[in-house]
């Protein structure tokens, strides 16, 4: 396994609509550098046997997933997370509690044509059931679109692991390159004694 080492921890948290590839990259990141996930698709299926077609699932699923992120921030390492960042307001409570524990977000938008995000996110595979078209259709409604404020790095749900990774490690390394080009090097002291005497 590779290590982050990234001069502030950061959460990485999916964004996009159903079925555009958020838990295949999710998961591909949190594996490569051994990072904890939080995965809200996970702790449905293996604690609640998939009840988020109820209200009290959903809730259920959230508590579960807010304790791991809460207890996990004390940690200082970065966590990846696959839940519902489809609002802004979300997206918004997830940044300020990211900076009270002193990280940073790093949102990843992966984006593909709706057409194809529904057919991937309706249909069942193995041991996964997909959602039902109001679900789809409801999520969908209910996305926004994160404005110029919020940090979004834009990946392709079509695209291999490989190319969406070094997209997104661009954006978590270039801003410790900005910072290191700000610093100022102190000038050195000229070697010529040029200090006054007082007798």
């Amino acid at each position: 396994m590779k290590s982050l080492q990234l001069s502030k921890p950061h959460i990485i948290a999916m964004m996009g609509i159903p079925g555009s590839g958020k838990t295949f990259f999710a998961e591909q990141f949190a594996e490569t550098f051994n990072a904890a996930l939080i995965s809200y698709e996970k702790i449905n299926q293996n604690i609640f046997g998939n009840l988020t077609n109820t209200k009290a699932g959903l809730l259920a699923v959230d508590r579960v997933a807010s304790f791991m992120l809460k207890e996990l921030l004390k940690s200082g390492h970065t966590i990846v997370l696959d839940g519902p960042t489809e609002s802004r307001a979300n997206r918004l409570a997830l940044v300020r509690l990211a900076k009270a524990a002193g990280y940073e977000t790093l949102f990843v938008w992966s984006q593909i044509e709706t057409a194809t995000a529904k057919s991937r996110a309706t249909k069942t595979v193995k041991d996964k059931a997909g959602i039902s078209v109001e679900m789809f259709d409801g999520i969908t409604k209910r996305f926004t679109t994160p404005s110029s404020a919020e940090k979004t790095v834009v990946i392709s749900g079509k695209h291999n692991f490989s190319s969406q990774l070094k997209i997104v490690l661009k954006h978590l390394v270039e801003p410790r390159v900005e910072a290191a080009a700000d610093l100022q090097v102190p000038r050195p002291r000229s070697t010529s004694d040029h200090r006054i005497m007082i007798r």
